[in-house]
């Protein structure tokens, strides 16, 4: 769990980066319940979903006025803050309760808001293999967790105060670093309320010309670790140790596109080779089949300031062990100190599937 901490704190930081010391700064705040259904993404949860889960989402937001060369071409986005109460309206699912760091990107106007929130939640009932077995979604009480929210937003409508109205994507899921871990995604509706907290007239927003960005292409090594398990419960969590190598060439001031491979030494295949192969001697596995994989991928990096998103598509080019199929993707975020030094998180999955969370820090020469 100290994982999700430290993403925490990557973000924390990489968003109070984004404001200079000397600039005015606005804060609002919104208070936002919802109401919804859990998608049945996976038939192994079909028992869980009974009711109609409701909570509230809380938002703390600072507004950014184009201080910063990064903020006018994302059209002057918010930095800020979200907690996050739901009811599962399941005694086996419990409650959550999360904390986020988020942005909210604006369209048409700035009348449509787009929010995502990525931080932790704690659920108050976890897996239990006595006290409750029947919760297959939730291994553990501290989850990692990431919500979408667009909204009709419309601030000021009567003094400081206005409203938003929209839909709400929640999704909880410990990636695989405890089983079981089925994960929820909640889809709901929502209406709420908006307060400035400055009040008077907003500040002008400011448009600052940025130069160019032209590089050549760059090299980047990175060495990711974390802990995961198998889907089998209680067969225990390992370290993982992955190495990568890629190149990238930016496309212009905010993106870039990557073409590398990955090394994976995944200690948790180890011991599911060996389960298989005295548990279930039908699927003919080798106890001495090679745990470890060889992947090449293409990517792409959304560069917001000194935080960067990445996407990468991957396929196994040595995969001795079927293990979720040869095609992986991995999505995560960046933290550049300096010119060459930067931390990563990122989710490795296969397709909607999470393997683990990755912990990782790399150069770009």
């Amino acid at each position: 769990m100290k994982i999700r901490i430290l993403l925490l704190c990557l973000l924390c930081f990489s968003l109070g980066y984004a404001q200079q010391e000397d600039t005015p700064v606005y804060w609002n705040m919104d208070v936002t319940p919802f109401y919804g259904s859990i998608l049945l993404h996976n038939t192994d949860i079909s028992h869980l979903i009974r009711e109609h889960p409701s909570g509230v989402i809380f938002g703390f937001n600072k507004q950014t006025f184009g201080h910063e060369g990064w903020e006018a071409p994302f059209n002057f986005p918010d930095t800020g803050v979200s907690l996050v109460y739901q009811d599962m309206k399941n005694s086996t699912l419990g409650h959550n309760l999360g904390v986020y760091l988020h942005y909210n990107f604006y369209l048409l106007k700035r009348k449509l808001q787009f929010r995502i929130g990525q931080g932790i939640a704690y659920n108050t009932n976890p897996y239990n293999k006595e006290e409750n077995f029947r919760n297959n979604a939730y291994g553990s009480h501290l989850m990692s967790s990431t919500f979408l929210v667009f909204n009709y937003h419309r601030p000021r409508l009567y003094k400081n105060l206005g409203v938003k109205a929209g839909i709400s994507l929640i999704h909880y899921s410990n990636a695989n670093v405890k089983a079981p871990n089925t994960s929820t995604n909640t889809f709901a509706f929502n209406a709420g309320l908006i307060y400035d907290l400055k009040g008077g007239t907003n500040e002008e927003f400011i448009r600052k010309e940025q130069p160019e960005i032209r590089e050549s292409v760059k090299m980047n090594l990175v060495f990711r670790s974390g802990i995961n398990e198998s889907d089998i419960i209680n067969s225990g969590q390992y370290p993982f140790y992955i190495f990568s190598a890629y190149a990238d060439k930016r496309l212009g001031k905010f993106s870039a596109i990557q073409l590398g491979s990955d090394v994976f030494y995944s200690n948790f295949l180890k011991e599911l080779i060996r389960f298989q192969s005295i548990s279930f001697p039908e699927l003919e596995v080798d106890p001495a089949t090679d745990f470890k994989r060889v992947g090449i991928f293409v990517g792409h990096e959304l560069f917001i300031n000194k935080l960067s998103v990445i996407t990468q598509l991957g396929y196994y080019v040595y995969y001795p062990f079927d293990f979720e199929g040869q095609v992986y993707n991995r999505v995560g975020v960046k933290r550049y100190f300096g010119d060459k030094w930067f931390a990563a998180l990122s989710l490795k999955s296969h397709a909607a599937k999470a393997e683990a969370v990755e912990l990782g820090i790399g150069i770009r020469l």
